[in-house]
This record gives structure tokens, sequence and C-alpha cells, in this order.
């Protein structure tokens, strides 16, 4: 598992838990001692997806995504075990610009 990955996970939302696709935005590094991954929401509801803290995807469809999407800096950990499967990866301009979401909602300072 890689950071940059969209996987299909049984995500536990504020509404309940709903199969959907994530990103994987832990790094290399958590995952060498950790059994555990972080993921963030990937949403089809884009009209929604307005927050500082949400992306529209330019590339959804080369990651492997059916419909336009959204990063959402809604965060959970999992563990490896529960990722259903591997969909795809994110462009390198996207994953630039959710690198900044993610820096813009968890404090680094």
């Amino acid at each position: 598992m890689n950071y940059g990955e969209i996987v299909t996970v049984n995500f536990q939302g504020t509404t309940g838990i709903k199969r959907r696709p994530a990103i994987i935005v832990s790094t290399d590094e958590y995952h060498k001692t950790r059994p555990d991954i972080i993921l963030a929401v990937i949403t089809t509801q884009i009209s929604s997806a307005n927050s500082i803290t949400d992306y529209l995807l330019q590339d959804w469809k080369t990651a492997g995504l059916h419909k336009p999407s959204a990063f959402r800096a809604y965060f959970g950990t999992y563990d490896r075990r529960e990722i259903v499967s591997v969909i795809g990866k994110v462009s390198d301009r996207d994953w630039h610009e959710i690198q900044a979401r993610i820096r813009l909602a968890i404090a680094t300072n």
C-alpha cells in the first residue's frame, strides 16, 4: 500500500459505515512501523465539496474512479486487511493539491 493510491474500504463516516473509495495519505515511513494505514475520503458529491480543505480531482478517470470526485479532509485509520481493493493512483498534480489540503487541515507546526 502506497500513499496516493485509491482503495475501496468500508469507511466509518458520521452517518455510519459505507463502502467507498478512499485515498491512502500515510507515508512509507509510517507503514514501516505501523500495522494500519491512514485514509481520507473520496466523494462523488462534488457540489458539497466546497471547503478550503476539499479538492476536486482533475484526473479522476486515470485514478480509476468512475465519476467526477473530490478529496475531503476526513480521515480514518484502518487495518490493511480492511482494504477491499486497490482502484488506482492519483496523478502527481492531484497528489500535490491533496497534500496542500492536508496541510490546511492538520497542524504542522
